[in-house]
């Protein structure tokens, strides 16, 4: 597998952080583009740069966090081929995968804790698309242009 993108604004940099030593113990490698502080910052400029990277086909996949992981989703899924999925849980992370082939995989750090969200990001990493049904959703909704 390519590096693993992962991006956050201040809210989500505990959490980004704790993430990407986790990965790193599980040697998943890990490419961090940012923020790099607690400082406050701009959430669309990294949701932005990790979605662009997907949607050209430089990357696979990507962990996007901030405060509610609403905004992140709204930017992410602006660009063609990226399909990021908002996971409050194990079991809709889960179906992010099976169902959607989500590559994007957002968190919000107010209402996922760190414990969960390590057993959430195995879980999505771990998880294959089921394609079938859903492959004919998923080319569906990659058809769809951005206006």
């Amino acid at each position: 597998m390519d590096k693993l993108l992962i991006a956050s604004d201040h809210a989500g940099f505990v959490l980004k952080e704790k993430l990407k030593a986790y990965l790193e113990k599980k040697s998943i490698g890990v490419e961090d583009l940012g923020t790099y502080s607690k400082d406050r910052c701009d959430y669309p400029v990294y949701a932005y740069a990790l979605a662009k990277r997907i949607s050209d086909g430089k990357s696979k996949r990507g962990i996007l966090i901030c405060k509610s992981g609403i905004g992140n989703s709204i930017v992410a899924n602006r660009l063609s081929g990226v399909r990021a999925a908002l996971c409050h849980n194990l079991k809709i992370t889960k179906l992010s995968r099976q169902h959607n082939d989500s590559n994007v995989l957002v968190l919000g750090s107010g209402f996922v804790k760190a414990d969960l969200a390590k057993r959430m990001v195995s879980a999505w990493l771990e998880t294959k698309f089921e394609g079938g049904r859903h492959l004919k959703r998923v080319k569906l909704i990659d058809q769809i242009k951005k206006r």
